[in-house]
């Protein structure tokens, strides 16, 4: 949707007529070209969004994450949502409870919640792993969207189910589902910038796909900065920096003046 920034109405629209792209970013660069290059959904955390993010990200719909276990009670999701807000965020990421979500929703800020693999609870379904390859785990994921739904959400984040089970879902609920690791069924296509980059800290997921090496750029550009740190600490060491060209010059009679007036002083 170059030129015109979506709304959750837009967003809503969306479900079942086009495939949405999603991009977790973290710099200014990385929302510029996400924007730059099309990307439809944008996910931003809280402590790095700013204004200048909210330029960077251009027309693209943000979904502000509000870091759950750094905020307690409804009233800390509610102000951090409406600062979040004041920047510019489209929509909020709430891990919380459902009446958190409630409370949010009552008072007009969209809500996205997250069901399947949820990172900060998945001790309650096994570590990390895929969700949903049973029968019964499939009905908790549906029940948890449904219990979203109810509360208000408008999206929601689907994480690490099977794909056959991530359509279905995607195709019963009326949440605009963000998949990541869900399959080709769900209404967007989330991944990190620093998967698709190729510079991913620590393990990389399943559905992880790279798209460039930025992990060998940066390993490239760190040998460059170390050559040039090294190079700048042997010219002082040898008096070579700085040279004259580096040097603030002065006229010979104020220079003189100036020692008279130490001289004299």
């Amino acid at each position: 949707m170059a030129g015109k920034r979506m709304t959750v109405a837009d967003l809503r629209a969306a479900k079942g007529q086009r495939k949405l792209s999603m991009l977790y970013v973290e710099t200014l660069d990385e929302a510029a070209a996400a924007s730059a290059a099309g990307a439809d959904v944008l996910s931003i955390i809280a402590p790095l969004w700013t204004r200048e993010m909210r330029e960077a990200a251009g027309d693209c719909f943000v979904q502000v994450g509000l870091l759950y276990g750094e905020l307690i009670t409804a009233e800390d999701y509610l102000r951090a949502g409406f600062a979040a807000r004041a920047v510019g965020g489209d929509a909020y990421y709430c891990g919380a409870s459902l009446d958190t979500v409630a409370r949010m929703s009552a008072e007009g800020l969209p809500v996205v919640g997250h069901v399947g693999l949820v990172p900060s609870k998945a001790t309650w379904t096994g570590g990390f792993k895929a969700v949903g390859k049973t029968a019964s785990s499939a009905l908790k994921v549906w029940a948890d969207m449904c219990a979203l739904e109810k509360a208000g959400a408008v999206a929601v984040e689907l994480e690490v189910v099977p794909a056959r089970v991530g359509a279905e879902l995607s195709r019963r609920s009326p949440l605009v589902t963000f998949g990541m690791g869900a399959g080709s069924g769900t209404d967007a296509q989330y991944l990190f910038a620093e998967d698709v980059l190729g510079c991913t800290r620590g393990h990389k997921p399943r559905h992880a796909k790279t798209y460039r090496n930025f992990r060998a750029e940066y390993e490239r550009l760190q040998g460059e900065r170390l050559a040039a740190f090294a190079e700048f600490v042997a010219d002082v060491q040898a008096g070579a920096y700085p040279g004259a060209e580096h040097d603030v010059s002065v006229d010979d009679a104020e220079f003189a003046g100036f020692l008279e007036g130490l001289n004299h002083g």
